[in-house]
């Protein structure tokens, strides 16, 4: 019986792990910016004029020096800037969310929500503070996650390279992995159990 509870355990973590590791690489393809440019015939410049008459040079026939067969002529099926999106469903992209945050359950980090709400001064020694209070190191990876948005709390976080502030309907893979420590308030793990629709207190 106990057999048959691990390998159940087992598949199911698998699962989620693959899912997880789908929904990560959509984002990452769809952050990827394809910028490189090439110009057509039509759109290099000049090659208005037809650069020999049609008959009698011996030359191939030719309407522009701007033709691909040219040096300096346009580029044919260069690259061309464009957008490349991976569609992921919302409930698997939840799921996946809901799964992320369950693996790193025992990397949680309860902040008392009325921190945030007090939280006016924008100086990074009061997010160090925090830390000091909370028992993690300056240097580890922290992601803080806030049930509302707040312009003072990030600006105080943004000289710290290893800290990131995210809010409970932002969440994403990336940010859920890398990270070393969660922060977060007993109301936020709430919202985030409202939110993707499954607890795991």
């Amino acid at each position: 019986m106990e057999e048959k509870i691990f390998l159940a355990n087992f598949e199911r973590k698998k699962k989620a792990i693959g899912l997880i590791h789908k929904v990560y690489l959509a984002q990452l393809k769809s952050a990827r910016k394809y910028r490189a440019s090439t110009k057509t015939r039509s759109e290099v410049r000049g090659g208005g004029k037809k650069p020999w008459r049609q008959k009698g040079t011996g030359q191939a026939r030719a309407g522009s020096i701007r033709s691909p067969l040219f040096v300096g002529g346009g580029i044919s099926f260069g690259p061309r800037p464009r957008v490349v999106t991976k569609k992921i469903n919302k409930k698997e992209r939840r799921l996946a969310i809901l799964s992320a945050i369950y693996l790193k359950k025992n990397e949680f980090v309860f902040l008392d929500e009325k921190i945030y709400e007090d939280f006016t001064e924008t100086k990074t020694k009061n997010i160090l503070n925090i830390l000091s209070n909370l028992g993690l190191e300056s240097q580890a990876k922290v992601l803080f996650i806030l049930t509302k948005s707040s312009k003072e709390f990030w600006l105080a976080t943004r000289n710290l390279k290893n800290i990131q502030v995210t809010t409970v309907t932002s969440l994403n893979i990336e940010q859920l992995l890398k990270t070393k420590h969660i922060v977060l308030s007993n109301s936020g793990l709430e919202l985030i159990n409202t939110t993707y629709g499954k607890s795991y207190t």
